[in-house]
């Protein structure tokens, strides 16, 4: 039978930690399941956890006043979603809504910043992995906004 350190230590996101912080990480997961269409969280509100996905998909969106929302990408097997838990001022900056039935592991971020204050070389480790993923949400809003931008271009032309 697998245990949750063991689990915790083949996703991806822990790979370069090391095996002596998985007891740490322990501690603060939990296992949590969301149903299709039901969202995990909105822009703006606290964000005081991660997820490791560990099946199923989430969709991050981007919502304006009066538009429809969005997708800037979607977020399945193997991945991490959030990562507003580690960043000052701690608040999401996408909608997340699920697409397909996700089993993940919710780790609470404030008790993770608790053990990176006391482990600054934790803290340090895990600002490098939330550092890569902050680079793949901000590349993969780029590409989106190409699309759109693209998008817009070809319409305007064909109006010509």
């Amino acid at each position: 039978m697998e245990t949750l350190e063991r689990i915790l230590a083949s996703h991806p996101f822990f790979a370069g930690l090391g095996e002596s912080y998985l007891p740490l990480l322990v501690g603060c997961a939990s296992n949590v399941r969301f149903h299709e269409g039901e969202r995990i969280f909105h822009a703006g509100g606290e964000a005081n956890r991660f997820y490791l996905i560990r099946e199923g998909k989430v969709a991050l969106d981007v919502c304006g006043p009066g538009r429809e929302p969005i997708t800037v990408q979607t977020v399945k097997e193997g991945e991490v979603l959030g990562w507003s838990w580690l960043v000052p001022p701690y608040r999401w900056h996408f909608d997340a809504r699920v697409v397909e039935p996700v089993r993940a592991f919710a780790m609470d971020g404030k008790c993770l910043r608790a053990k990176c204050e006391e482990d600054h070389d934790l803290g340090y480790a895990m600002m490098k992995q939330v550092a890569q993923i902050t680079t793949q949400r901000l590349q993969a809003t780029r590409r989106q906004m190409l699309d759109i931008h693209e998008a817009w271009c070809l319409l305007v032309e064909g109006r010509s």
